[in-house]
């Protein structure tokens, strides 16, 4: 069965479908021997042999992992400064899996890593439509016209950052915890929303991804997604239209996520 050359190497684990692209567009992969440059190729991964950069490459098992990733890690597959990444809490023969979108060096919480580059594509392009959950802790008091601002977007750097939902769960003088929902997850989305309004994140952590809860997964640990949660993952990565933003105003416990 033929593959487009790109859907090989980010099955392969080499990189996600488009960096493999760039990866190709740079001269840098040879198939069966000859420089392949342009996009649209296709290979046949049982008999083609695909080369990057004189190296050969191999199909492998696809992965699909879910990581409770701890605050200091970068959702990087390397580091020049050799700080802390997320593949350092992975069994070391699934370094090559790649995180399925970012959560920034301070951020913790759900994060998702594959190797296979469809999968990563209808989990973070905005047009499959994807919401993700988060619970904020930010310092000071967060009122019902914050909230507002945050669910009917701002500019922030000529990008437009928005919620799509946001709810109180408790407030005082001193703190709140703001649940949010987003549908795109730009950088650092939630933060520059808040700051936005002068308000500092302390804490920020991701519990949701689609159907598939952080639940009771321990800090630093990892499992690896069942076939039913794979399925109601793609399910929930159809193309739909956005929901009018809403916004909670009433403070209540969160139940577990």
């Amino acid at each position: 069965m033929l593959v487009r050359l790109q859907k090989f190497l980010a099955d392969a684990g080499v990189a996600s479908r488009r960096a493999s692209e760039a990866i190709i567009l740079a001269g840098r992969v040879e198939v069966n021997g000859a420089k392949a440059s342009e996009l649209g190729a296709k290979v046949d991964p049982d008999h083609d042999e695909v080369r990057v950069d004189s190296q050969p490459i191999k199909s492998r098992r696809k992965l699909y992992v879910a990581l409770n990733k701890p605050a200091g890690y970068l959702c990087t597959r390397s580091d020049p400064e050799q700080r802390r990444i997320v593949a350092d809490l992975l069994p070391s023969e699934w370094r090559h899996a790649y995180p399925v979108g970012r959560l920034d060096c301070h951020s913790e919480g759900l994060l998702l890593l594959t190797t296979d580059g469809d999968f990563c594509l209808r989990l973070t392009h905005p047009r499959y439509g994807v919401r993700k959950k988060y619970l904020a802790t930010v310092e000071g008091r967060v009122e019902a016209s914050n909230l507002r601002v945050l669910t009917q977007g701002v500019t922030d750097e000529g990008e437009r950052l928005k919620a799509d939902k946001a709810r109180l769960v408790s407030s005082s003088r001193s703190q709140s915890l703001i649940e949010l929902e987003l549908l795109e997850g730009k950088k650092r989305e939630v933060r520059r929303l808040f700051a936005s309004q002068g308000l500092n994140v302390q804490r920020l952590q991701r519990t949701q991804i689609g159907p598939i809860k952080l639940g009771e997964l321990p800090v630093g640990k990892w499992r690896v997604l069942t076939p039913p949660e794979l399925k109601s993952l793609l399910a929930a990565s159809r193309p739909e239209a956005p929901a009018a933003a809403s916004v909670d105003r009433t403070a209540r416990p969160l139940s577990t996520p």
